[in-house]
């Protein structure tokens, strides 16, 4: 009996010990029954880790307790939006039906504008009236990076709400002490906050390029321009991602527009001070007192034909569309790509990472004036059900000490644990600023402890985002358009596309083919015209779809661009073969 009591013993110190001798648990370390904040966010896992790591610290020294963020991983922005839509809708849906309300209207409370309808006006107002988790929500708190595009949309669509009302956000955040703005509502015609949205981080769009396969390509010059992503010479050699699948990517199409169309207004003569007249008159409806404005507005038009173009040739050069907007970068250090588009931070790390001593296996570079720098916001969700901790968490990344994050050294006073993010904080203290001495100090005081020397004028996105005005009316209506579009120019017909790019560069060029090149950009004429005119009307007037789907329109402009292409390889072809036949016949 004795011996058996003595073994049960034994087993029992033999469990017990991993429990008695395993370390106190770190000061700070949630535990079940702490706060719980639901976030949604396309950032990389790194981003995620870094900022839930140090919000739960600074928390903890703020209000006594840990918090563990619970990240929602849904996708890119396309698919979160698609989700939150989705997830809201099927929640007012059934609150209505709850109360008794007719439900037959749900999709109206939705819509980016109130409806002229009354009742489906009335509908509209109802859902933005009500900010409580009770009625309906999305069981999300928080939605964390994204572009602006997005976040302008979800707050349009009444998806998010103001954090806080105006005058009652906290002190530090939007100003400083002194009271000098840290976060603009806007530079460089970009909008960087709203009352209910606000840029956490900023970015630009660039290429990346690698020395050595350059070189082998007989290219000496690092591609510095959105058009040295034509040469020639990177035929089959310049990664691209699919704009359908990562908004930020868009966005970088829509700058090759705005940019070539800038570049053309402005070598037609047209001065940026004669550019901002035309554009506020326009703003203000008293463009029809400017004689001028038909000439302006025409070569505004010729510029954006162009910009399709361009984007059309770069679609050309493809080695291929990808999915994942961080394998370009990946793919050029690693020379299975010459050259790509790729977002700014995607490019700086992918440069550091791969990094010999001195020597870079990828150059990146922002083109001057060729890229604006636009924000990744932070947004609370309406009907949050953990609003409190959601403002907190707010505050935290738009304070220095978050802002701190996003490009402080691992290791450095308030940088990140383990990785080097390398994005772009939005404050303006982290930047040069010979306005305000105090601003200038505290970001000068940061040297040395910043993956990228953000006192740089390459780098300093307040700079870059100067040299670059963006003219909303251009190209901000095509957004959704550009998207749909550079799919059916340059991905679902992108074999038939190369082929004839080939075909006319083995035939010594455009020059040698002038009427393949004009079938290579032959461009729809259904549904409409694709011309700046129909583009923007058809973004405000869906009567001039003719009421088909967006699958029908892709369909229909897949077709024509295949159609086109197959021509355009067949004239190229057709003019090699009589050129090289003329070349072997007997000369007289």
């Amino acid at each position: 009996m004795v011996r058996n009591l003595l073994i049960l013993l034994a087993a029992a110190l033999v469990c017990a010990l991993p429990f008695v001798l395993r370390p106190a648990p770190e000061a700070g370390a949630w535990r079940e029954g702490d706060p719980v904040l639901v976030a949604v966010s396309p950032h990389i896992a790194a981003i995620r880790d870094e900022f839930a790591t140090a919000f739960s610290h600074w928390h903890q020294r703020k209000y006594g307790r840990p918090v563990r963020i619970d990240w929602r991983s849904i996708g890119g922005t396309t698919e979160i939006m698609r989700y939150l839509s989705g997830e809201y809708n099927a929640a007012y849906r059934a609150y209505r039906a709850r109360e008794g309300l007719d439900t037959a209207l749900t999709a109206s409370a939705f819509a980016q504008r109130r409806p002229e309808d009354p009742e489906a006006a009335a509908v509209w107002e109802d859902f933005r009236a009500h900010d409580d988790p009770e009625r309906y929500g999305c069981k999300i708190d928080i939605f964390f990076g994204g572009g602006t595009y997005d976040h302008g949309a979800a707050e349009r669509q009444g998806l998010t709400v103001a954090p806080w009302a105006p005058g009652e956000w906290p002190e530090g955040i939007l100003t400083d002490a002194d009271g000098i703005e840290m976060i603009p509502r806007e530079l460089g015609g970009e909008t960087w906050r709203t009352d209910v949205y606000v840029s956490a981080v900023l970015s630009g769009f660039g290429i990346a390029s690698n020395p050595d396969r350059l070189r082998e390509l007989g290219i000496e010059k690092m591609p510095a321009t959105w058009r040295d992503l034509t040469d020639p010479r990177l035929y089959g050699f310049v990664g691209v991602t699919d704009p359908t699948k990562s908004g930020s990517i868009a966005k970088a199409f829509e700058m090759i527009l705005h940019a070539t169309c800038r570049e053309h207004v402005l070598a037609a003569g047209w001065t940026p001070a004669q550019i901002a007249a035309f554009e506020a008159a326009v703003r203000n409806g008293t463009e029809k007192e400017m004689p001028d404005f038909p000439t302006y507005q025409a070569d505004v038009e010729l510029g954006w034909d162009e910009g399709i173009h361009l984007i059309q040739r770069i679609g050309a050069n493809s080695r291929y569309f990808t999915d994942a907007a961080g394998k370009v970068p990946v793919d050029v250090s690693s020379g299975d790509a010459a050259a790509g588009i790729c977002i700014d931070f995607y490019g700086r790390v992918q440069s550091e990472t791969t990094r010999v001593g001195d020597t870079l296996r990828l150059n990146y570079v922002t083109p001057r004036g060729g890229s604006t720098i636009s924000g990744d916001p932070i947004s609370l969700l309406r009907g949050a059900e953990h609003r409190e901790l959601a403002q907190r968490f707010i505050a935290f990344v738009l304070s220095e000490e978050g802002q701190t994050l996003w490009n402080g050294l691992p290791g450095s006073p308030g940088g990140p644990v383990k990785h080097a993010l390398r994005r772009m904080p939005v404050r303006r203290d982290f930047y040069p600023d010979a306005e305000h001495p105090s601003v200038d100090a505290r970001a000068k005081a940061r040297a040395g402890t910043t993956s990228d020397d953000l006192l740089d004028p390459s780098i300093d996105v307040y700079e870059l985002a100067r040299a670059f005005t963006y003219e909303p009316r251009w190209t901000a209506p095509h957004f959704s358009f550009l998207r749909s579009f550079v799919r059916a120019m340059c991905m679902d017909s992108g074999r038939e596309l190369r082929a004839a790019w080939g075909a006319i560069l083995e035939a010594g060029g455009p020059e040698a083919v002038p009427e393949a090149v004009q079938l290579l950009e032959r461009l729809p004429l259904d549904p409409y015209p694709i011309d700046w005119r129909h583009v923007t009307e058809a973004a405000r007037n869906p009567a001039l779809t003719a009421g088909l789907s967006e699958t029908d329109i892709l369909s229909m402009w897949t077709a024509h661009f295949r159609a086109s292409y197959r021509e355009a390889e067949a004239v190229a072809r057709r003019a090699l073969a009589e050129r090289r036949a003329s070349a072997a016949a007997p000369q007289p």
